[in-house]
């Protein structure tokens, strides 16, 4: 999965009140046309006739750290996490990249959801035609090589599935393909497609949905552009292991950090990762990498960013303690947003 920037949703771009949504659009104006500390006084009047509004909040601090006053940006966003504790606009991680405090190993679910659910009509089209968006072409073709003249699969498992690009590509080759992802957007356009077997609602730092039956071994576990999300990746390869068969396949994709970094969080509110870390905790977590691959995934803006492709393969043996499935209780802790 991929996003732009934290952008607000249509039902908060309104204050609820008349007079301050109208100096916030001109606010929006104002920053657009290269004038952010204007913005960000307009904005501030505007949050004084609705001083609750906490997307107007994260507006005005993006709009102080573009006008380089950092300090007042994190006065804002401080402002947004009393006001929504439960951080959906992502304040706690631009906090974080200000050094306002810790750097979270990963990003709040409740934030993760809102994202992607506001994403979700526009996304296929924004990632494939506008941002040259790789990462399905490039790690389906890496998995056809890793399966040699067999490229096929009885089960597959695609993690973080999105609108189901990954599973577009990989289909021909499944006879049962799932699809798990913590966005309902994103789920209903999975669904729509008719690519899947089954789908379901899961945030994967906690593992899938428990299910009736003992969950069947996948010979392929994928998870294209969704690790990027996550610091600390301990949890997810542990939970790969859990579902992949001896001499199963988990194919992956990550934004590509320097050898001597294990994980960063980027001003774009994802994670870049070293491959020294990469390897160590694949081999850690029960995985022989077969193939890495450092290739330009996608366009952000005029950059190009450098991706780590990775295939690695099961090894026989039990698996790690920590790798279980996640319990029903666990699973509706799992906040429904959208």
């Amino acid at each position: 999965m991929f996003s732009p920037e934290k952008q607000m949703s249509p039902t908060q771009l309104s204050s609820g009140d008349l007079l301050a949504d109208r100096r916030a659009d001109y606010a929006r104006m104002l920053a657009e046309s290269g004038n952010p500390a204007a913005a960000a006084d307009l904005q501030a009047q505007a949050l004084e006739l609705a001083p609750g509004w906490a997307a107007g909040w994260f507006e005005l601090g993006a709009f102080r750290e573009a006008s380089g006053d950092i300090a007042g940006a994190t006065d804002a966003w401080r402002q947004v996490l009393a006001l929504s504790p439960s951080d959906v606009f992502g304040a706690g991680l631009k906090l974080a990249l200000a050094g306002q405090s810790a750097m979270p190993e990963a990003p709040p679910s409740e934030y993760v959801a809102q994202l992607f659910d506001d994403y979700s009509d526009r996304f296929d089209t924004a990632l494939v035609e506008k941002l040259a968006y790789s990462v399905p072409e490039q790690l389906s073709a890496m998995v056809a090589d890793a399966s040699g003249t067999e490229f096929a699969f009885a089960r597959a498992i695609d993690l973080g599935c999105g609108t189901g690009l990954f599973g577009e590509r990989i289909r021909p080759h499944v006879s049962w393909l799932e699809g798990d992802d913590l966005s309902a957007g994103m789920l209903a356009k999975a669904r729509a497609k008719g690519l899947y077997d089954a789908l379901d609602r899961a945030d994967i730092r906690f593992g899938l949905p428990a299910s009736a039956e003992p969950r069947a071994k996948a010979d392929l576990v994928a998870a294209a552009d969704v690790f990027g999300y996550f610091g600390e990746l301990r949890p997810l390869f542990e939970l790969a292991a859990s579902l992949t068969a001896p001499g199963g396949l988990l194919a992956f994709s990550l934004e590509a950090g320097a050898d001597d970094c294990e994980w960063q969080l980027q001003t774009s509110l994802r994670y870049r990762h070293g491959e020294p870390y990469v390897r160590k905790l694949l081999a850690e977590t029960g995985f022989e990498v077969i193939a890495v691959k450092r290739e330009t995934i996608r366009r952000d803006g005029n950059d190009l960013i450098g991706g780590l492709l990775v295939t690695a393969r099961r090894l026989a043996g039990d698996q790690p303690a920590e790798a279980i499935e996640r319990s029903d209780s666990v699973l509706s802790s799992v906040p429904l947003v959208g």
